[in-house]
């Protein structure tokens, strides 16, 4: 059994990327591993200060609600990210998220395999792979770590349209089972 942390970094409700994620996040439970869904969008997350004092400290110095979520991250054995591209590119969101993950540069980690699930409003699929290079870029950062894989959706052109896109349904339940 493996302790699964699957992050939604949307601002939207029922978006799309977070439709996906629970998909992924339904199929790591039936296959027997702990599963822990975090959504962005309640989070109180300030923009990472460069102050560096999370080196020394071995926690961040701002006061939101990072310090909780480092330790999710920290503890968990496989990471799911899912993020709507903007520009062809991860939201503000996960990126700030992934920002502020720096103190765990110092720390043993568990998780191993990073998951990435993005969808694009409007074009194809294919579109992802800025996201994909910006998350590689962080997973460098922690030597025990790989990327696993990235389920890329594009042309989900409506709010919740993936809900009724049984295709895409099972590639994240699959994905999730996968893990």
């Amino acid at each position: 059994m493996k302790k699964v942390l699957i992050v939604s970094s949307s601002l939207r409700v029922g978006s799309n990327s977070e439709i996906l994620a629970h998909e992924a996040a339904k199929g790591a439970l039936e296959a027997g591993n702990e599963v822990e869904f975090i959504t962005l969008k309640d989070k109180n997350i300030q923009f990472c200060r460069g102050c560096l004092a999370c080196q020394k400290l071995g926690k961040c110095v701002i006061q939101d609600d990072m310090n909780t979520l480092i330790e999710k991250v920290q503890k968990a054995d496989v990471l799911i990210f899912a993020t709507p591209i903007y520009y062809y590119e991860m939201s503000g969101q996960l990126k700030t998220f992934l920002d502020r993950c720096n103190p765990l540069f110092a720390k043993e980690n568990n998780f191993k395999d990073v998951y990435l699930i993005t969808t694009l409003y409007d074009g194809t699929s294919g579109k992802s792979e800025r996201a994909k290079q910006g998350l590689e870029g962080w997973i460098e950062c922690f030597s025990q770590s790989h990327f696993a894989g990235l389920l890329d959706c594009g042309g989900v052109d409506e709010p919740k349209i993936t809900a009724g896109r049984k295709d895409l349904l099972q590639k994240a339940y699959d994905l999730g089972k996968s893990v």
